[in-house]
């Protein structure tokens, strides 16, 4: 396997030069992009680095010495530009800061790989290997980004992470166009760029808390009570939810309201972004009763499928693996188990099931719901 070069990048610390470099870009061009962000002790991921490659021309742009959101905009999140990211998640909720919406028009490789047989959830690593037969080096992986000056091998391995995404998106392009599959590898990449750069917090946050399915009703509106309570806060502060509140504490309160401040400080010891002032916040919430308004604005959280349930969700999930078989995808692509449980149990169709996915699945699956 051969040992990659790293072919040298622009060092950008300007808007004027970002221009520039953008400029000579076509309307159509394939901009290949990747980041580098940090998130230790923050709730929002704090972008490091933006690399950007285009026909062999490559740039790391600093985005702590200028705001690079105004001369990304015009050419990524309302040109033609194709911008060409791998696992692009995280990538996007950095730059949605900068880039609402995301890049006008998306392609990920992480995605196009699954939807062309390579599996589901490679890492780029390997995709290079792969389709190109070069071996990248990760022993930057968890440098620190928020320094400054870069080392010459963190600009390496950076300017390295987009070298090989131009041939990496070509092979995988036209393996989407062979076997029919562009338009749904564009929706998944819609639906992925609407996820990662929605600023809002859940508004039914609970419903991620299985173990709490069985309480009763005024139970799970005061933890959702607590966990809007968390969210709002944490983006506040700008520090992780659990520094806040662990999800066992959150879950332990909602039961078992304090009695008292002291009986809070105690139970939350240890929480290290939870301080006086959210703390007495935190209590005087907790104090306030629970109305039949605020159960009734409370979405009840799926429980583990029982019964006529659980004989639907195995033949619903034979009905997933026999049909990702005949059309030659990762089962898991095509529906995962949670949301085949989500379905079950409360009999209300998935969002994550809308588009392509409702056509082929919804006949096969609506009719093996229990009555």
């Amino acid at each position: 396997m051969q040992l990659p070069t790293t072919p040298a990048a622009d060092w950008i610390t300007s808007r004027d030069a970002l221009e520039q470099w953008l400029v000579a870009l076509p309307a159509h061009a394939s901009l290949d992009l990747d980041t580098e962000f940090m998130r230790r002790n923050t709730f929002y991921p704090q972008l490091a680095l933006l690399q950007l490659g285009w026909q062999g021309r490559y740039a790391l742009v600093d985005p702590l010495a200028f705001d690079i959101g105004d001369a990304l905009r015009p050419q990524l999140g309302q040109g033609d530009i194709i911008t060409v990211m791998h696992s692009a998640s995280e990538d996007l909720e950095a730059l949605a800061p900068l880039l609402p919406g995301g890049p006008r028009q998306l392609f990920d490789t992480q995605i196009a790989a699954a939807f062309v047989g390579m599996g589901l959830g490679i890492s780029y690593r390997a995709l290079v290997a792969e389709l190109v037969g070069a071996e990248l080096d990760k022993g930057e992986t968890r440098s620190d980004w928020m320094q400054r000056p870069l080392t010459e091998s963190q600009r390496a391995y950076a300017t390295l992470d987009v070298v090989y995404l131009a041939p990496v998106h070509e092979q995988l392009a036209e393996r989407l166009i062979q076997r029919d599959r562009s338009a749904w590898h564009a929706e998944d990449c819609e639906r992925l760029k609407r996820r990662a750069c929605f600023r809002e917090g859940d508004p039914q946050p609970q419903q991620g808390f299985r173990g709490a399915a069985e309480w009763q009703p005024a139970q799970q509106a005061r933890l959702r009570r607590i966990l809007l309570w968390r969210d709002q806060t944490a983006r506040q502060l700008d520090r992780p939810r659990p520094w806040l509140l662990e999800d066992a504490l959150a879950m332990n309160l909602a039961q078992q309201p304090p009695l008292n401040a002291a009986d809070l400080e105690q139970r939350s010891r240890g929480q290290r972004a939870l301080r006086s002032p959210q703390r007495t916040e935190l209590f005087d919430l907790l104090a306030l009763p629970i109305s039949d308004d605020e159960i009734a604005a409370t979405a009840s959280i799926p429980g583990t499928p029982q019964a006529d349930a659980k004989k639907a969700l195995a033949a619903m999930k034979d009905q997933v693996d026999a049909l990702a078989v005949e059309l030659d995808l990762p089962a898991g692509l095509l529906c995962p188990r949670k949301v085949l449980e989500e379905y079950v149990v409360t009999h209300r169709w998935p969002d994550f099931l809308e588009g392509w996915r409702r056509d082929q699945l919804h006949d096969r699956l609506a009719r093996l719901l229990p009555g």
